[in-house]
């Protein structure tokens, strides 16, 4: 128990991996802490442990996060401005409009694109984050962003990186005259934000999102 605690405590006080300057983020300390705890609960089930150690740790209190996200005029407005980094509009664009992730993005292989006669094209992936399997819907606009189709195995966004989403996109964005603070991933609530307002059912985008409940 003692052990746990301070493994909290270290979780609340160790920096990031992105920069020694910033702490942890809180809700990644929960989700870490949070699978420590998963693991104590399943391991008294097994009976590995004597007692429920787990039932007496309390969790790392969740902290509700600001959602940033573009308006469609601003979208439009940063598909009209010119980029240094070709790649990664294409795939700032296809996040917009499919809501997927940059690490999803970044391992889309040209075999999990299928085309159903009547119903258009569709992307049959794990997602990175989560490891569901999802069948989701694209548009021809977000079809083209993908360019010449390749070998099953290809990367559709070949060759793109973190430098592009932490470096470039900034950049981009001020290229544009958005002076939100925005983040690619930004970019999966803005495809959100954009489908509800134009009348997507919650459960629909809840599928379309990966996400295991609509609140989320």
């Amino acid at each position: 128990e003692k052990f746990c605690n301070e493994f909290k405590e270290y979780l609340l006080t160790t920096k990031s991996n992105k920069s020694n300057k910033v702490t942890l983020a809180q809700n990644s300390a929960v989700s870490y802490f949070n699978k420590l705890k998963a693991t104590l609960k399943q391991a008294y089930k097994d009976g590995y442990l004597p007692s429920d150690l787990n039932s007496k740790i309390q969790p790392v209190k969740h902290t509700e996060t600001q959602r940033n996200f573009l308006t469609i005029e601003e979208l439009n407005s940063l598909v009209k401005t010119e980029c240094n980094n070709p790649l990664l509009k294409r795939a700032a664009i296809f996040s917009a409009l499919t809501g997927l992730r940059f690490s999803d993005i970044k391992n889309l292989v040209w075999g999990e694109l299928e085309y159903i006669e009547g119903n258009g094209y569709f992307i049959q992936f794990k997602q990175q984050k989560t490891k569901g399997v999802e069948m989701m819907p694209i548009s021809e606009q977000a079809y083209s962003l993908m360019c010449e189709r390749k070998e099953p195995t290809d990367k559709v966004f070949e060759g793109i990186n973190n430098r592009d989403r932490y470096y470039f996109f900034p950049l981009w964005l001020a290229e544009a005259g958005i002076k939100k603070h925005m983040t690619f991933h930004d970019l999966r609530h803005t495809y959100g934000c954009l489908q509800i307002d134009a009348g997507t059912d919650i459960y629909t985008l809840q599928g379309n999102m990966g996400h295991s409940t609509p609140r989320q």
